[in-house]
């Protein structure tokens, strides 16, 4: 399917949201409505790779919405660039944002997905990085049936948000979906250690997930860069979709 794209900035206690959403054309002037999923970008925001894998999953039959996370820093429309500057005022960005906004932030886009005319009302979440992070945290909610998150930064260390105390891993158990956790063996940003502190969290927590590992560094799925491995990038979009499509 196609997809077609447009915008809305919705309110949140600090301020407009900037969100950029997705939704698939469907075939024979069909207007039927289909699963919503809340796509959480990398610190940088909705750079081109993040909208082409929004594309993707738009296309595969979901209405699909990209937040900014960091609309209370930067105006809207603002995208970092994969350069020392964008990525120092990225993780810059993150300790700065209360955990208690990035949440609030999170029911809003649910919200809006939930009242678009093409959703079913039956949601997800996908996000890479930090966003692999802000969706865990998005499972919290229980109207998210299915989260999808890829090499996710600093659930293991809890250093999200002012103060850098995220309770992300002892709120384990509040996750009521289905959970798929994706990570690089060489992503230095998540080493072995940290990656067993998450699972073993998850193993004492009951919390219904897979796990897996591939041979790959930080950022595999990003279309751009010396990091991006294409074959594996296209199995785990396939992970992903498919787990989408079989919950929603």
């Amino acid at each position: 399917m196609n997809a077609q794209d447009s915008i809305l900035d919705l309110d949140t206690p600090t301020g407009p949201m900037r969100t950029y959403v997705y939704t698939p054309v469907l075939p024979n002037g069909r207007n039927d409505q289909v699963p919503g999923l809340v796509l959480y970008s990398e610190i940088f925001q909705q750079t081109a790779p993040i909208r082409r894998l929004a594309v993707q999953f738009a296309g595969q039959g979901f209405v699909v919405m990209v937040p900014e996370i960091f609309h209370e820093h930067e105006p809207l429309g603002t995208v970092l660039g994969y350069d020392d500057v964008g990525k120092d005022k990225g993780n810059a960005y993150k300790h700065l944002t209360k955990l208690a906004t990035f949440d609030e932030d999170a029911k809003v886009v649910i919200r809006a997905l939930q009242q678009h005319p093409q959703s079913n009302g039956r949601l997800g979440a996908f996000g890479v990085c930090i966003g692999g992070h802000l969706s865990y945290r998005a499972a919290f909610n229980p109207e998210v049936l299915a989260t999808a998150c890829f090499y996710p930064t600093d659930i293991h260390s809890g250093t999200l948000g002012v103060g850098k105390n995220a309770d992300s891993l002892a709120r384990a158990a509040d996750i009521r979906g289905e959970l798929l956790m994706v990570f690089g063996r060489q992503d230095p940003h998540v080493p072995l250690e940290s990656r067993v502190k998450i699972h073993d969290a998850l193993e004492r927590s009951g919390v219904f997930y897979t796990w897996h590992e591939f041979n790959a560094a930080h950022a595999f799925m990003r279309d751009e860069g010396d990091r991006f491995d294409p074959a594996l990038a296209r199995q785990c979009f396939g992970l992903a979709r498919d787990l989408f499509k079989r919950v929603l």
